[in-house]
């Protein structure tokens, strides 16, 4: 896909969710093939929308092997963050050699496939936490009221997915997005606008149930709402992989004040991720 988007990317934007997959480097056995996503076809995409700084995501085929990630947020430039996966055997040392080279989170993918699981979260944010890390969580979304208490009880920062990942849109009254918005209410909790093509059921072009619940956040905590691409869209249909351009006009309804826009872009990312 060629099309140019309508929004023009502020100096600075930052891309906070995107995936790279290199042949070379083995997967998980029990999860799908993942495709091939290099970071050079990835610069491109940064090139077509404006995009001048990324947060590279640790996929979940390649489990706590953050080696593929870390290899092309290093071709990327100095201009690359990271959000890996350790587990809780993983050294002080190993953890000193991420943060040098860039990774500022640990990924809990709390759905079907991913590779750590709640009975390690506490001792594992409880780890990464001297070394300025934040948790980036994905969890069905209708689920947050179950797990509020304990995400309340984080000493830093919460980064939630895919505007909460709610795996079926939800009314901005459902117990699951009610707790959300309180977890907003602390300060330290923040969301990545991102992806609603996974769980809308309206579809695309704009995605309206999910834009519900966007245009709420962003109304909720605009100083803390992030963009990002989810590219290459791992889990979508080739037939229905959408049009990257299209996913960053989607902040033009979602945040129509151009210093709202400013914010999610450029400022929100660079002040969470220290660029």
């Amino acid at each position: 896909m060629t099309s140019t988007p309508k929004l023009k990317a502020p100096p600075g934007t930052c891309d906070t969710h995107m995936h790279v997959y290199e042949p070379g480097y083995p997967a998980r056995p029990e999860v799908a093939k993942p495709p091939v996503a290099p970071v050079t076809d990835y610069l491109r995409l940064c090139k077509r929308l404006g995009i001048a700084r990324t947060v590279f995501v640790q996929p979940n085929a390649y489990g706590a092997d953050n080696s593929c990630m870390l290899a092309a947020m290093k071709a990327y430039g100095p201009n690359a963050r990271g959000v890996a996966v350790v587990t809780p055997d993983v050294s002080d040392a190993e953890l000193d050699r991420l943060t040098k080279a860039g990774i500022r989170a640990i990924r809990f993918m709390l759905l079907p496939g991913g590779p750590l699981s709640w009975d390690v979260f506490d001792t594992l944010t409880a780890r990464v936490r001297p070394f300025g890390w934040h948790v980036n969580l994905q969890i069905d979304g209708r689920t947050f009221a179950e797990h509020e208490a304990q995400l309340r009880r984080l000493p830093g920062n919460l980064v939630v997915d895919h505007v909460g990942k709610f795996l079926e849109p939800v009314p901005t009254d459902h117990p699951g997005f009610r707790a959300l918005l309180r977890l907003l209410e602390t300060g330290r909790t923040w969301v990545k606008l991102s992806a609603p093509y996974e769980v809308s059921r309206s579809g695309a072009p704009l995605y309206s149930d999910v834009g519900v619940l966007a245009k709420a956040l962003v109304n909720a905590a605009p100083d803390r709402m992030l963009w990002a691409s989810n590219w290459p869209h791992p889990s979508a249909k080739p037939e229905h992989i959408p049009d990257d351009a299209d996913l960053l006009d989607l902040l033009l309804g979602w945040a129509p004040d151009e210093a709202t826009r400013r914010k999610i872009l450029v400022d929100n990312p660079a002040r969470l991720y220290g660029f």
